[in-house]
């Protein structure tokens, strides 16, 4: 009853705009019809349950301009009560949290440009909407229906065409295979527009497996980084970002609570496009040290998304890759670092499987302890071995700045050093300790991870 007296109210709101009843004089009751004189922006902008439509187009100035002007145009106009179906479909509060090119495309498939088509003109067929797609048209005993939205109310006349108003949103059928998968929180918002750029940049293969069931048919989660996300991570650019997306998903459908705890060290969780290291002792949930897990549990037809803070990338370089790279560079960094790896001869342990856990002091951390290139050049391997296997955790584990806690951790000589806060005092009690550099923090490895330190590590004092 309710929607019906809203269709009832509707139809005489709408029919009043058009219609004009006129005397021409006492004796002569005619009715007359004159031309409408509302285009149909005017006449959605009367219409307060086309109010959401109206907001909706007059975001784009251009479809505005396009159906005020002259013409002959069939518009399928939903109902406030149809885009609030649509935002409950696609896990979204409001029509401005909407990227605003997946809105354009929705609202240019409500238009048909080439003719006014009244609803007694429908047949049972397809037309081909403003944004290029084709959308079906039933006419039977139940009325006429687009793309499966209802007619409610037909044949409301504009002076540049005609407008039926529908009971749901067309959805054109390029969007639909995305609607309720694990894709859609993504796509339908606007706070991820760049994974979606990177999506539909990347081999289709990508788009594909994220609306596929899973290699296993287990379904797939998904770490959905937000567009400050990849700010964050520093991606600029993101074409030919198929081994990055990848690396964002598991074959598997893994809810928050399933994803395994963690204790002095991150835990590997395989993606399938490379494995990644998973914090998780009661806090925040972190993943490579550097990036956090902001909302979680988001379900998908085909799995759970889990939305980051900061877009993972999967390492290519070793440890002593990355040394050697700093070291290389235009401003070098750790050319005496690298300088005593080699003279000790410990490049081949830390190209090694690993993982390792590296504490990396910085030039002028060894130029403030004495250790020059004429110090390294004199120096035994074996004077320097016990000092560098110092600078490395004993385990062979990953330890990311969210799983350092304060206390006693063995190195690889066989002495502890002790961690507090974003300090490290070596196994020798030398004070002032050495402090972390929060900027250089998990320097991510294929066999490790580097974290920047200010003072050498001294196994003695």
């Amino acid at each position: 009853m309710k929607n019906f007296t809203k269709i009832t109210k509707l139809f005489f709101l709408l029919a009043g705009l058009i219609f004009i009843v006129s005397c021409s004089d006492d004796d002569d009751n005619t009715i007359m019809i004159p031309e409408p004189t509302n285009n149909i922006v005017e006449l959605a902008q009367s219409t307060p349950e086309l109010s959401d439509l109206v907001r909706a187009l007059e975001k784009f100035p251009d479809l505005v301009e396009l159906l005020s002007n002259d013409g002959t145009f069939t518009v399928f106009a939903p109902t406030n009560d149809a885009f609030d179906a649509l935002l409950d479909v696609v896990g979204q509060g409001d029509i401005d949290d909407l990227p605003e090119a997946v809105l354009k495309n929705v609202l240019q498939y409500h238009v048909f440009v080439d003719a006014a088509v009244e609803a007694s003109a429908v047949t049972t067929g397809s037309i081909t909407m403003a944004n290029g797609e084709s959308a079906a048209l039933v006419s039977d005993s139940n009325g006429v229906s687009a793309q499966g939205a209802q007619v409610i109310l037909p044949d409301v006349l504009g002076s540049n065409g005609i407008v039926h108003v529908i009971n749901n949103v067309m959805v054109p059928p390029s969007i639909l295979p995305i609607v309720g998968t694990i894709v859609a929180p993504a796509y339908f918002n606007r706070e991820f527009t760049t994974l979606i750029a990177a999506v539909q940049a990347a081999d289709p293969g990508i788009l594909d497996l994220l609306l596929s069931n899973g290699p296993n048919d287990n379904g797939l989660t998904l770490f959905a980084p937000t567009n400050d996300a990849f700010t964050a991570a520093g991606i600029t650019d993101v074409n030919g970002a198929d081994a990055i997306l990848a690396y964002h998903v598991i074959d598997g459908t893994i809810m928050k609570d399933m994803l395994p705890t963690s204790g002095i060290a991150a835990t590997e969780v395989p993606t399938l496009g490379g494995n990644i290291y998973v914090t998780n002792n009661g806090g925040d949930v972190s993943i490579n040290g550097s990036t956090t897990v902001t909302a979680t549990n988001i379900p998908g037809s085909n799995g759970v998304v889990h939305v980051i803070n900061r877009t993972l990338v999967p390492p290519t370089q070793d440890i002593v890759d990355i040394v050697s790279e700093f070291a290389g560079a235009s401003t070098p960094e750790f050319t005496l670092l690298a300088a005593a790896l080699t003279k000790a001869g410990l490049i081949g342990t830390l190209q090694g499987d690993g993982p390792f856990t590296v504490f990396a002091p910085t030039d002028a951390a060894f130029l403030a302890a004495g250790v020059n290139q004429a110090f390294i050049d004199a120096a035994a391997p074996a004077d320097l071995i016990p000092i560098l296997t110092h600078h490395v955790v004993e385990p062979s584990v990953y330890v990311f700045s969210s799983d350092v806690a304060d206390g006693l951790v063995p190195m690889l000589n066989g002495t502890d050093v002790t961690i507090s806060g974003l300090t490290i005092l070596d196994g020798g009690g030398n004070t002032p300790p050495a402090n972390l550099v929060p900027s250089l923090l998990d320097v991510h490895a294929t066999n490790g991870v580097i974290h920047v330190i200010d003072k050498v590590l001294l196994p003695t004092s």
